[in-house]
């Protein structure tokens, strides 16, 4: 199956001078939880609710500050040609749960790790992925020394 059966077609983007109050505001109004921060049409960087929460509530970041300087590089993509099998495995190897499909350099779509559970259909497939790349965002919470 290819990633473009999976992907959703209509990705939320914002410029790089974009003010964080933007993008949050964004993300409220069209009810998602991460923005894909493009340079002219090219994707350069994504942001996600819990960036935005973290650099406002805990980060001492102004709502009219900058979101390219918070948002996560190096922006991981896939190709529009791309089975799901190939996306999930870039998704596990880099620890993001969303990934931008591009086609020809160009935002075709986006896919998430969900996206990718439900077509599989396998729920312990499913939970393997998370598992995966939870694991591989935060190496130091799973193989760190426990007790005393």
């Amino acid at each position: 199956m290819q990633i473009a059966e999976a992907m959703t077609d209509s990705v939320i983007t914002a410029p790089r001078d974009a003010s964080m109050q933007s993008v949050a505001e964004l993300m409220r109004d069209r009810e998602v939880g991460s923005v894909v921060i493009v340079d002219g049409d090219r994707p350069a960087a994504m942001i996600t609710d819990r960036d935005v929460a973290i650099a406002l509530g805990a980060g001492g970041v102004k709502p009219s500050d900058g979101v390219d300087e918070h948002a996560s590089r190096p922006l991981v993509c896939g190709d529009l040609q791309m089975n799901l099998e190939e996306a999930a495995a870039l998704m596990v190897q880099h620890g993001v749960r969303r990934l931008p499909v591009l086609d020809d350099g160009s935002l075709a779509g986006i896919v998430t790790l969900d996206d990718l559970a439900v077509k599989a259909g396998d729920l312990k497939l499913a939970q393997q992925m998370t598992a995966d790349v939870a694991r591989a965002a935060l190496p130091e919470f799973f193989f760190h020394q426990r007790g005393g």
